[in-house]
């Protein structure tokens, strides 16, 4: 890099970390809006996300930037051309999964219900060339799964690892570089080790499917769409690739705006794409009904891990949960109790204010919390920028995340424990639920790595 590039760098990293640093002096209190320059832009002091300053180039090494430059539709467009090419010999099977939150956004921009914006998907999809599309509500089962599991063990094990309580969720790519690059060992130790839906799809598709089409994973191309750019940074993760296959689990992230503008682009029209069914993992011919996983738009690990917890814990079924509210709509926390004592207490925390209070009461010792779902933007995976940004002036579309939410809960709610997939899966390609197999595909470790961090910053 340029000396040049270097100054620059530096001077819009340090303009981010004098508002963060701000954020953090106030305690995330409830000030009244202020306008701050943020990289040159001006944006109300509530906007001030965690999204925003992660997916700034001012704190990526230069290796993260080269990966994440191949995080593009020039990439896959190129492998598409090189398909057309080269002999059959030197050919990638590309295979596309769609996050469940991006399907809403399809669904709205098409004027469809989300099973017909998801088959119209499919089909432009299938039309460039790509071989098959998944929808990665079944790998989204896994990590919920395992997370109940791993929630279970700490709370077992609380009175004597410190470390076990809280369990912070971990499908937030977001939340976890900001947790290894910036709070380190304070909450790192307390992430949940289950992997993230996207990744646990990457080992589905590089492992399992590609075994099942006799193909070796390097010669399968994975793309995923997803409704957040920080996706991007997780699927570089160095834990996410496989130095013997040379493959990564996922190798290229497009966010759903990315997908709808190639069709702009391209000049499709909706009207004209033929409507083809979303593919099946195990095979299976026919159309499965598009289903969801229950919460608020965001897979809902707090509610499936609370049910299981009451359940499990204290032979309590708990069948609707009731979010209390607190600071505002993206801190809220839900409470089992039973005769006047309160059993379980959890709490959702969206957006980079609400985490800075979080992270403050934590090292306070004030967090009464067994488990938190954690998540940068505001509102939830909906509103990843991603998808739910204006073309106009960069800000978060409420109306659009209005009708995407709506969208989102029109879906049917399938639990992952009635699932007969995911048990076949366990047993067919894990060898079990507790085995070394699924241990090694189905979890990670998060670890501090603040010393990474430049040395200008100052949080």
């Amino acid at each position: 890099m340029s000396d040049v590039n270097i100054a620059k760098r530096k001077e819009k990293c340090e303009n981010c970390t004098k508002q963060c640093n701000k954020k953090q002096g106030d305690d995330g209190a409830d000030s009244h809006q202020e306008r701050v320059e943020v990289n040159g832009q001006v944006h109300e002091g509530s906007q001030l996300l965690l999204s925003a300053c992660l997916s700034c180039d001012g704190c990526l090494s230069e290796e993260e930037s080269l990966k994440i430059s191949q995080q593009s539709l020039e990439q896959v467009e190129r492998v598409l051309a090189l398909n057309k090419k080269c002999d059959a010999s030197k050919h990638k099977v590309l295979v596309a999964s769609v996050c469940p939150q991006s399907l809403p956004f399809f669904a709205v921009k098409f004027g469809l219900d989300v099973t017909e914006a998801a088959h119209k998907l499919c089909g432009f999809l299938k039309s460039l060339g790509v071989q098959y599309v998944f929808d990665t509500t079944l790998a989204a089962g896994f990590s919920i799964l395992e997370s109940q599991k791993e929630f279970i063990q700490r709370f077992r094990r609380r009175h004597h690892d410190s470390h076990a309580l809280p369990m912070f969720t971990s499908s937030c790519p977001g939340w976890i570089r900001y947790s290894e690059r910036v709070l380190g060992s304070l909450v790192t130790p307390h992430i949940c080790t289950a992997r993230s839906p996207q990744q646990i799809m990457g080992c589905l598709v590089k492992d399992y499917f590609s075994k099942q089409q006799k193909l070796s994973p390097g010669k399968v191309y994975h793309v995923l769409v997803a409704p957040c750019f920080d996706k991007k940074l997780e699927a570089v993760r160095e834990e996410f690739y496989n130095g013997l296959l040379e493959a990564r689990d996922v190798d290229c992230v497009l966010t759903s705006g990315e997908i709808y503008y190639l069709m702009e682009q391209r000049k499709v029209s909706v009207e004209e794409l033929d409507s083809v069914p979303l593919d099946h993992v195990l095979g299976e011919a026919g159309d499965a009904a598009l289903v969801r996983h229950e919460g608020r738009g965001s897979e809902g690990f707090l509610e499936h891990v609370f049910k299981h917890a009451a359940k499990e814990l204290f032979g309590l079924d708990v069948h609707e949960v009731t979010y209390k509210t607190l600071r505002n709509r993206d801190f809220q926390e839900v409470t089992l109790e039973r005769d006047g004592e309160t059993l379980l207490q959890f709490a959702a925390v969206y957006g980079f204010r609400n985490i800075q209070t979080l992270v403050h009461r934590m090292r306070k010792g004030r967090v009464p919390y067994q488990l938190v779902e954690v998540l940068s933007c505001p509102g939830g995976c909906l509103s990843g920028r991603g998808q739910a940004e204006s073309d106009a002036d960069g800000r978060v579309d409420k109306d659009l995340v209005l009708q995407m939410e709506e969208a989102y809960s029109s879906l049917p709610v399938r639990l992952p424990e009635v699932n007969p997939t995911l048990h076949t899966l366990y047993q067919d390609w894990l060898q079990g639920q507790d085995s070394p197999q699924a241990g090694a595909l189905l979890h990670t470790q998060y670890r501090t790595q603040i010393h990474t961090q430049p040395p200008h910053m100052q949080w």
